[in-house]
């Protein structure tokens, strides 16, 4: 979400200041443009009145001269007054020029080649005159000097109309360049204010669309901020802020509910807050707070308060800090009542207790079970033997009958306290892992069941195992179960046959695993030709004392699947049963690969 909210930020500041230098460059464009036509305005009038005083240079030439001829037919001297003016406004006009050209370096130079031209057509009327004042009109000299002034006039002539000629070419150029542009201008603005426009409207609706966006963000807000606060009240936590550059704190309102208080009912400070801590943990909890403020952390703390009503509750905080992407820093923490959690721990040690002297107990029952229990049966089962040696002939058929069911009894009964013994040494909790040869384990349970494995004359395949941790004495009462259990429950019509497979799986590749604790296990399969059984009883087998058969049909106690399914628990593993009646029976075992 910041990420999103500084991309957007970023695409809304590059609109605006790429529409701010849009307005810049059109106020740019404008300005030039308005500084182009000034300075178009300027030259039209510096050129026209450049053509003005040439003209007027010009003129005044040509009244010079009308006033040279003038005396020089009538010998008038009222005829030279416009020489004599001519000459002067001549000088005035040239120095309007030279104002004018004071920019213009080409125009500063025809204009000292027309003002030597000028001063020559003048010296050339002066030479006249001397010639003129003595009537001496058909002198070669005069005739030459009012020849070449008349040619030099001629000359002045040309000069002027070129000079005006050049600054008309370079008004009509340079009018030229400003109407092009001009011509350019209006369209290069109108598609920059359109692109513009176009810009504008796109951040429009983008700033419309994060409003929306933002106004729902707003909504989940508020959802999740009471999702929080109900959150707080169910689970028993408080929160608080501290801002560290403003040193300021503020408390959550269920942070005030644990403390017993209102909501907001009092300043969020550190120091209303110990008012509520326990006195023998204020002076601890201090310290913490201290470090607190010089390192800008609070790992977890525990201490108690007391409410105004005398309740004690047991909290536990904890703080961390935060820094916010403009640079802030503020330690959010986090309070809970554990209270609830202090009972249960002294409910569940109580119960500990009681659950060692109940061990205890079980030790003692395993010992008497062991001995006081299997004693009794040993005299039982010494006085029968004796009774039947040296008593049988005196005793009926119905006492024969009777003896032989004691004796099973008896026989039946040690089996039980036998299994009852090693199913209780399952449960036992000191049993130690070992890395193990699964080989010597199950030669061991065969050489266990040698005598009956011989008499049944039984054929056991297994492939070769690879070391496991596990609790060995139980692994090899494990195989000594099941192929003792195999034995019991062989055919009648064929030799037992006990085939003992192993494998690697992964544990999502089997189906039979539903709840895998590990990723990988060992598979042992076992497999008989036994008489089977039904496969709706393939879990009910495992249960403890239930038999599938009568006691009187096939003997045992019900137990031994039971330590095999325990055996497997203590191990996390699994072991499944699969049955079919008369064919044979199928036991997998699954031991997780540690």
């Amino acid at each position: 979400m910041p990420t999103r909210i500084l991309k957007k930020s970023w695409f809304i500041k590059s609109i605006f200041f790429t529409s701010a230098f849009i307005i810049l460059l059109i106020g740019g464009i404008t300005y030039r443009n308005i500084d182009d036509l000034s300075k178009s305005s300027e030259l039209l009038t510096q050129t026209y009145r450049l053509n003005v005083e040439l003209e007027q240079i010009f003129s005044h030439l040509k009244d010079a001269e009308t006033g040279q001829r003038g005396f020089l037919i009538t010998n008038d001297p009222l005829y030279l007054e416009p020489y004599d003016a001519g000459r002067e406004n001549i000088n005035y006009s040239f120095a309007e020029l030279k104002e004018l050209s004071r920019n213009n370096p080409t125009l500063q130079k025809n204009l000292k080649d027309l003002n030597v031209l000028i001063d020559e057509r003048m010296d050339y009327f002066q030479k006249a005159f001397r010639f003129s004042a003595v009537g001496n009109y058909n002198d070669q000299n005069f005739k030459e000097n009012f020849y070449k002034g008349k040619k030099l006039m001629d000359t002045i002539r040309l000069k002027i109309k070129g000079m005006i000629k050049s600054q008309n070419d370079l008004l009509k150029k340079t009018q030229h360049t400003y109407e092009s542009n001009l011509k350019v201008t209006p369209i290069f603005l109108y598609m920059v204010l359109l692109f513009s426009l176009v810009l504008m409207f796109f951040a429009y609706n983008k700033i419309i669309r994060d409003l929306k966006e933002i106004k729902a963000s707003n909504e989940q807000l508020e959802i999740f901020k009471e999702s929080a606060n109900q959150s707080q009240i169910i689970s028993q936590h408080g929160n608080w802020i501290w801002d560290i550059d403003t040193n300021t704190f503020k408390y959550s309102d269920n942070l005030y509910r644990l403390l017993g208080e209102e909501p907001q009912s009092f300043e969020s400070t550190v120091e209303n807050f110990m008012k509520f801590v326990h006195p023998e943990d204020a002076e601890k909890l201090s310290r913490e707070i201290e470090k607190m403020i010089t390192n800008k952390d609070l790992p977890f703390v525990y201490y108690r308060i007391i409410q105004k009503n005398g309740t004690i509750r047991h909290f536990k905080g904890y703080g961390k800090l935060h820094e916010s992407s403009d640079g802030g820093k503020k330690l959010l923490g986090t309070i809970t009542d554990i209270t609830d959690e202090i009972d249960n721990l002294r409910i569940l040690e109580d119960r500990n207790l009681e659950l060692e002297r109940n061990n205890r107990e079980l030790s003692a029952f395993n010992y008497v079970a062991s001995h006081d229990l299997q004693e009794p049966l040993r005299k039982i089962q010494t006085f029968l033997s004796r009774l039947e040696d040296k008593e049988s002939s005196k005793l009926s058929e119905v006492g024969l009958t009777y003896i032989d069911r004691i004796k099973n009894a008896s026989t039946r009964m040690r089996l039980l306290i036998d299994d009852l013994l090693q199913f209780s040494r399952t449960n036992r909790a000191d049993n130690v892992f070992e890395v193990s040869d699964i080989n010597e384990l199950l030669e061991s349970a065969k050489q266990d069941l040698a005598e009956i494995i011989s008499e049944e004359d039984a054929i056991i395949n297994s492939d070769k195992f690879p070391k496991i941790n596990v609790i060995p004495f139980q692994i090899q009462q494990l195989f000594l179960n099941l192929i003792s259990n195999s034995l019991k429950y062989k055919s009648k019509d064929r030799i037992p046959e006990i085939h003992i497979t192993y494998s690697k799986i992964k544990a999502s590749d089997d189906p039979e695993i539903l709840k895998p604790k590990k990723p990988y296990y060992h598979k042992i399969i076992f497999t008989d030709n036994g008489i089977g059984f039904d496969n709706e009883y393939a879990e009910k087998i495992f249960v403890l004392f239930n038999r599938l058969h009568n006691k009187d049909e096939y003997s045992g106690t019900g137990i031994g699947l039971s330590i095999c399914k325990k055996i497997i628990e203590n191990h996390q593993g699994f072991i499944f049963a699969n049955g079919k009646p008369l064919v044979g029976a199928t036991f997998t075992v699954y031991l997780p690969i540690t």
